[in-house]
């Protein structure tokens, strides 16, 4: 039976489930305990598991990142919240140095079950310094898994997977998101890794994005469909390891392929899923493959230059015409 939940207690009903299930699962991160967390995440955690599982940290994101990739190395299951994916970077060592390469460098005698998670991207006026989207980032270190979802049942269903998987995990969210509302059963579920989820079936053009960005393609999609415009979206919730397969049969149905997402133009994830795709399904593109992206500078504090800065619905409808060579 499925109820209509926020994504925020999505994420908290999977970490609860996890950690009643498996006492090797602990949760540490800055204000996840006695605050209850940031963004409310962890709300109600600190009462139920005590400070030995649900762990304040000090402002110090290299340091506690070290601490849990330890742990992960000998035989516990830390979730580490960032309170932003912009501190992350203090942590890049342990990330890209220890846990996505340990299992390599150990012949596969150490592993490292480990899911780092918090909100990523822009969300409103927070300055250049908080509104990076790091998925490209992460998604270009082997031995990572790289997730973004956009629904509170994708959060959930995927953070169990992310909670149970022997590899390190980058659970990347959004602030916007967090209070959204939507259908997650009561029973448990867990969607695999590395599986796309095609959001709206269509046969005109299919638009490629993930996490809050799919906001703006499910909604451009709806205004296209007014003017008898039948767009496909196809939701990515993984980037590494990439569904592929779903992304190459949609542009077969459609031969029309537009990618929307936060990330800057260089090197991001839409370009990637545009050489693949000229590369896989190139025969079946009736036209070039078009993207919209974040504009290629710093974010503005200023809330009308942050709105200019990232995909709107008006400019992804003009893009899907422009590839269609409709006016």
């Amino acid at each position: 039976m499925a109820r209509q939940i926020a994504f925020r207690e999505a994420l908290r009903e999977a970490l609860n489930e996890e950690m009643r299930r498996d006492e090797n699962v602990y949760l540490m991160g800055e204000e996840v305990a006695e605050y209850n967390g940031a963004y409310k995440v962890s709300q109600g955690m600190l009462a139920e598991f005590g400070p030995k599982r649900v762990i304040d940290t000090p402002i110090a994101a290299l340091s506690f990142a070290a601490v849990a990739v330890g742990a992960a190395q000998n035989g516990l299951r830390p979730i580490v919240e960032f309170m932003t994916w912009n501190f992350a970077c203090l942590a890049l060592d342990q990330i890209l140095n220890t846990a996505s390469k340990m299992k390599a460098m150990s012949g596969g005698q150490i592993g490292c079950p480990i899911v780092f998670r918090g909100p990523n991207g822009s969300a409103g006026q927070l300055g250049a310094q908080h509104s990076t989207a790091f998925e490209s980032y992460y998604a270009n270190i082997p031995g990572l898994k790289v997730i973004s979802p956009s629904t509170p049942y994708d959060a959930k269903g995927l953070m169990k997977a992310a909670i149970r998987d022997n590899d390190p995990v980058m659970f990347m969210e959004s602030e916007v998101t967090y209070g959204d509302k939507g259908e997650v059963p009561e029973e448990e579920y867990i969607i695999p890794i590395g599986k796309a989820d095609i959001k709206r079936a269509g046969k005109d053009v299919t638009i490629v994005s993930y996490s809050k960005m799919m906001k703006v393609a499910l909604a451009a999609a709806e205004e296209l469909a007014k003017e008898g415009i039948d767009a496909e979206v196809v939701d990515l919730r993984t980037i590494r390891p990439l569904d592929w397969e779903t992304i190459v049969e949609s542009v077969k149905k459609t031969n029309h392929l537009v990618i929307v997402e936060e990330q800057w133009p260089m090197c991001s994830v839409s370009s990637e899923i545009a050489y693949r795709i000229q590369k896989e399904a190139f025969d079946y593109l009736d036209a070039p493959i078009l993207r919209i992206t974040s504009v290629d500078a710093p974010m503005h504090y200023a809330p009308n230059l942050a709105a200019l800065a990232i995909p709107d619905v008006p400019r992804t409808v003009a893009l899907v015409k422009k590839a269609l060579n409709k006016k």
